[in-house]
């Protein structure tokens, strides 16, 4: 996996759909993952903050949806769907190649935190609302927190490709 085409693609170029690239994303994602469930199911809760429960996000999406929505199946969504696959896909294949165009290769922190922004408004803002629950959560202690582990969440994501990369 440590090639200049990895490099690249951690910074921006679209990568081959190939094993390697999902290699990448699973590695990241799963470290990047933890990083966000250590930070809202450990951290935050300990320094007197709110407790992230993502997994009762997907099971309120999966039940507004019409599909089963046991705890398993939250987890499921949250862990491998989302973690593994869906937000290291978006970095991959659509900002991070956007971000290169726009910006160009200028760093890796910004950006990532930047996707990590997005990726908050998207959960909270978005997915809340599709699964009939308030917009924003009604500012509730959450958000704040759900802000943090979301930018966590990309910062350690993109850093992990790149230290994957060399």
């Amino acid at each position: 996996m440590a090639s200049a085409s990895t490099a690249a693609r951690s910074i921006g170029a679209i990568p081959a759909l190939n094993a390697s690239t999902l290699g990448l994303m699973f590695i990241s994602g799963f470290f990047a993952t933890n990083a966000f469930d250590l930070w809202g199911q450990v951290i935050s809760p300990s320094l007197g903050y709110a407790s992230l429960s993502p997994h009762g996000l997907a099971k309120s999406l999966l039940g507004s949806l019409g599909l089963p929505n046991s705890d398993f199946a939250g987890y499921f969504v949250h862990f491998y769907l989302v973690g593994l696959i869906g937000y290291p896909t978006g970095w991959l294949y659509i900002f991070a190649p956007i971000w290169r165009r726009v910006v160009g290769n200028r760093g890796w922190f910004i950006p990532s935190a930047l996707y990590g922004f997005g990726l908050w408004i998207f959960a909270i803002g978005g997915i809340t609302s599709l699964a009939g629950l308030p917009f924003f959560l009604n500012w509730s202690g959450i958000v704040g927190v759900a802000l943090v582990g979301h930018v966590l969440y990309s910062v350690v994501m993109v850093a992990t490709m790149r230290l994957v990369a060399r």
